[in-house]
């Protein structure tokens, strides 16, 4: 289901009164639908908050037509980011002193993003389309996110078993490796990744599309099915310096996730791989805190 905010705080109000006029000054000939996006659509903006809008138009611009309609909107000092190819065009800029990201879809590949949540794939326009909220539309938001209401089951299997994927195969002990002095990049890179794949685990048994990892206690607090304190342990795990006590608690957090994920090839090796890992890290020396 879209998520809504049951309030919104002054600061996102501040925010989309700005986001609106940006909305309003862009053609209408243009623009079949403009979305906002992020912590203000949420009403969650603070005061290092930015607007983030989608803006789907009805073919696909030039990225310097983009930057045209950007000016003209009244955002000043312009630059894009990320792949300057494919479907997308990304402009940013300032309004008011306000930092403004704007990402310029054809309905055509909307359309296509759409279709794409159901194979699996193009997690970001989750966020964009089930999250958003209208500032100017032709309809096919609702229509969107009305077909979003929708987490097929098969399509939560499938991200589950994808998720755990990595989570056996190999000697649980090789997880001391990222322990010895020294390889604290090898030890975050791992556990970013493990992070990313309980989070991906937990909101597929939800049957919730899954939004960007800020502001994630929040989110995962009105999930009903997940491990205890899910989101503090995550900031435990990655915060602690003892890198023992940090995979020990990661490895606890991802053997409760897979306990309540259901049955399939990887879960079930990762229940036995997770176990014999808190066992290797529960008896090995923890070193110096």
């Amino acid at each position: 289901m879209p998520f809504t905010s049951g309030m919104t705080n002054v600061r996102s109000a501040e925010l989309r009164d700005v986001a609106q006029q940006v909305a309003d000054a862009i053609p209408l000939e243009i623009v079949e639908e403009v979305v906002l996006t992020g912590s203000v659509s949420r009403g969650v903006a603070d005061e290092v908050s930015d607007i983030e809008m989608l803006i789907v138009t009805s073919r696909a611009l030039a990225l310097s037509r983009c930057f045209e309609l950007a000016g003209a909107a009244g955002l000043a000092e312009l630059d894009t980011w990320g792949p300057r190819g494919g479907p997308a065009r990304r402009v940013f800029g300032f309004r008011e002193d306000i930092p403004v990201e704007l990402v310029w879809w054809s309905r055509e590949h909307a359309e296509a993003s759409v279709a794409a949540l159901f194979r699996g794939e193009a997690p970001s326009a989750a966020d964009a389309l089930a999250y958003g909220v209208p500032l100017r539309t032709s309809g096919l938001l609702a229509l969107w996110q009305e077909r979003l209401t929708d987490f097929p089951a098969e399509l939560a299997a499938a991200r589950i078993e994808e998720a755990a994927l990595t989570w056996g195969g190999y000697a649980a002990a090789g997880l001391l490796t990222l322990a010895r002095p020294g390889e604290r990049l090898a030890l975050v890179e791992r556990m970013v990744d493990d992070v990313s794949r309980v989070v991906r685990i937990v909101y597929a048994l939800n049957r919730v599309w899954q939004p960007t990892h800020k502001r994630l206690a929040s989110r995962i607090d009105e999930l009903p099915l997940k491990p205890a304190r899910f989101a503090e342990r995550i900031e435990a795990a990655l915060t602690e310096p003892n890198p023992y006590r940090a995979l020990l608690t990661l490895t606890e957090l991802q053997a409760e996730t897979v306990a309540i994920a259901p049955d399939g090839p990887n879960i079930e090796r990762a229940r036995r791989w997770l176990a014999a890992a808190r066992e290797v890290l529960v008896t090995a020396k923890p070193g110096p805190a």
